[in-house]
């Protein structure tokens, strides 16, 4: 909670009438021994909308109906154990024996003039390793000096749809679209009819997050 508003008071939000309107998503995956732990939040125009721990997540505002949440937890929680799985899978083949733990930064603005940005940013142990450049939809390596899995890694990334085209339109249309939404309404958005694409979202990431893990386990830590 104290990350999520640290992070509101770097980019303003709520602060006046001039600052951009947001949406904003913190993913981590720490991995040690084949042992996963999940953890993450995402928020919309400042307010914590989901919260993840472990394997389940939470809505903390009230965004879809009681039964439709339960489908969704279900699908997460689906998806997450099935990672696990891989996780403990590759670290047989290849073990480890140091923690690694990736974190993926997502997210939009809107600003007052009708500009957008939107951005997806992944750090590894701390460090900066991938950016995904919105406008090209193209994948460029952060790591200082050479690393061959970040080389790899961005390599595999740019191969698939599924995180190139497909992230593109997350972040340029689905994300910018709420936010547009919610600038044009007057009072409180209505949240419920675009929670399914904030959870598209979420789901797209923990998609990403589990291939470039992945790939870092299957290397073990070489190319």
């Amino acid at each position: 909670m104290l990350r999520l508003l640290l992070l509101c008071g770097i980019l303003g939000c709520g602060a006046d009438h001039a600052a951009p309107l947001t949406f904003t998503m913190l993913q981590r995956t720490r991995v040690f021994r084949g042992n996963s732990l999940f953890w993450g939040n995402a928020s919309l125009d400042g307010q914590l909308s989901h919260l993840l721990e472990g394997l389940n997540v939470t809505q903390v505002l009230p965004l879809e109906p009681p039964d439709i949440w339960t489908r969704r937890q279900r699908e997460v929680a689906t998806y997450l154990t099935y990672f696990s799985d891989l996780v403990k899978l590759f670290s047989k083949e290849r073990p480890i024996n140091y923690t690694q733990s990736l974190s993926c930064h997502l997210g939009c603005h809107l600003f007052p003039n009708g500009t957008t940005h939107s951005f997806y940013e992944v750090t590894l142990n701390g460090t900066a390793f991938l950016s995904f450049h919105v406008p090209n939809a193209t994948w460029q390596r952060r790591w200082p000096g050479q690393h061959a899995v970040a080389d790899y890694a961005e390599k595999e990334l740019m191969k698939y749809p599924v995180t190139t085209q497909t992230l593109q339109h997350f972040l340029n249309t689905t994300c910018v679209g709420i936010l547009r939404t919610q600038s044009a309404r007057t009072g409180k958005q209505s949240a419920r009819s675009h929670a399914p694409l904030v959870l598209g979202l979420i789901l797209g990431t923990f998609a990403l997050l589990g291939m470039a893990v992945g790939i870092f386990l299957c290397t073990g830590g070489s190319c």
